[in-house]
């Protein structure tokens, strides 16, 4: 058996395991090909050479991907809702669990087998909420560990717009399911802005239905180590999925984003931008972005687009964009990425017309970022973002405008 026949073998909860390790861990010639399941053990340990973590710090893990991590604090989930959209706190062995997606590495699959209980959000059929759908996730606290799972539904012919938030301390490591009924419309703000010390892997899997429409944007601004990995399947025809990505390394942060758009079914649509700025000495962010069109997508339209800035020493972009069509009946699929620093000749000009040089640096940053920011349509967030951009412009500042240090 090859993992390209057992592409979903293990079962979840109640089901039986139909693979073994030795059979999950065969090298996938195709992105489609990589194994996914429920079962930890069917997982190699990985040990950082491999395609799926050759990026990744993995002694910064603390010990997410060995199963040496074991629970000893909780999370809480707080969700501020909007009127008439549901929430649950449910056990394991609700039959809604899993219908997003299942994990696709072995932390994502530890994290489905340790969680105790899941919060699951639904948004009723025809319903169109009247404002945005708050859902904070507070972490375990420093040195504590946490595995959660969340649920976000929208059925059918619904139109709202959920903000994820998760913020304080620890290590944590989750599933998230964004399922969009038959002509739903979701937008989702997932936003990680969590204190320096935290660790955060989640792996988000997004499921559209028939003529399905989910705008999925991901900001990263905080943490020690986050790495976020999104994953959309179109169930049938119609669906339209924007992935939109802003993220902000400091020295020393590794932030790592892993997009995964499985195009399986026709005339359906993509479209993938993510832009990030670094500074800061070791500051190391990392963009995969996996597109694949099966032989039976025929009429597909497809682009991804990865930006980075470097601002100053020391950082490091990685950014991988690719690209798998298995059929010639489609509409477009294309890609495209770039790491650059400064456009001196852009501050050449602004300061050429008396604007100061700090001052010319954070226009050409706004202007980066902007294209992003004007997508996101909840304003609350949208404000938070840009006063969290120019905190962190402001911070690198004040560090190349400090006296060195002397020495008696």
């Amino acid at each position: 058996m090859t993992v390209a026949e057992n592409n979903t073998g293990l079962a979840g909860p109640g089901g039986t395991n139909t693979a073994t390790a030795a059979e999950a861990v065969i090298p996938a010639a195709s992105r489609g090909e990589r194994f996914t399941g429920y079962d930890v053990e069917a997982f190699e340990v990985p040990s950082g050479r491999e395609e799926n973590w050759r990026f990744t710090p993995m002694k910064r893990l603390r010990g997410l991907h060995n199963g040496t991590a074991e629970a000893d604090g909780t999370v809480s989930v707080d969700v501020d809702a909007a009127s008439d959209v549901k929430v649950e706190v449910v056990g394991r062995g609700d039959d809604r669990l899993g219908v997003g997606g299942a994990p696709s590495d072995r932390v994502a699959a530890q994290a489905y087998s340790s969680f105790t209980e899941a919060t699951i959000v639904t948004v009723p059929t025809d319903t169109k909420p009247d404002k945005a759908t708050l859902v904070r996730v507070t972490g375990p606290g420093e040195g504590k560990t946490a595995y959660g799972h969340l649920q976000l539904r929208v059925e059918a012919f619904s139109n709202a717009s959920i903000v994820l938030d998760h913020v304080g301390s620890g290590t944590y490591a989750d599933n998230v399911e964004f399922v969009v009924g038959e002509g739903a419309k979701l937008t989702v703000v997932s936003v990680q802005d969590w204190a320096d010390d935290a660790v955060h892997v989640s792996e988000q899997h997004l499921s559209l239905g028939k003529d399905a429409t989910l705008k999925h944007t991901v900001v990263t601004l905080g943490g020690d180590l986050v790495r976020v990995s999104p994953t959309a399947r179109f169930a049938e025809a119609g669906g339209d999925v924007e992935m939109l990505g802003l993220y902000f390394a400091d020295a020393g942060q590794h932030q790592e984003h892993r997009l995964f758009v499985d195009h399986a079914v026709s005339h359906c649509r993509s479209n993938v931008m993510y832009k990030g700025a670094l500074q800061g000495n070791g500051a190391h962010s990392v963009w995969i972005g996996d597109v694949l069109i099966r032989a039976a997508a025929e009429a597909t339209e497809t682009y991804e687009l990865n930006r980075n800035l470097v601002l100053t020493e020391g950082a490091r972009a990685d950014s991988v964009p690719n690209l798998e069509i298995e059929t010639g009946e489609i509409e477009g699929a294309g890609h495209a990425s770039a790491t650059g620093r400064f456009d001196d000749e852009q501050l050449f000009y602004l300061q050429s017309r008396g604007i100061p040089e700090d001052a010319a640096r954070r226009l050409v940053v706004r202007g980066f970022f902007h294209e992003i920011l004007m997508k996101i349509d909840v304003p609350e967030v949208r404000e938070r973002l840009v006063a969290a951009i120019e905190a962190e412009l402001e911070a690198v500042e004040n560090t190349a405008n400090a006296e060195p240090a002397t020495t008696a």
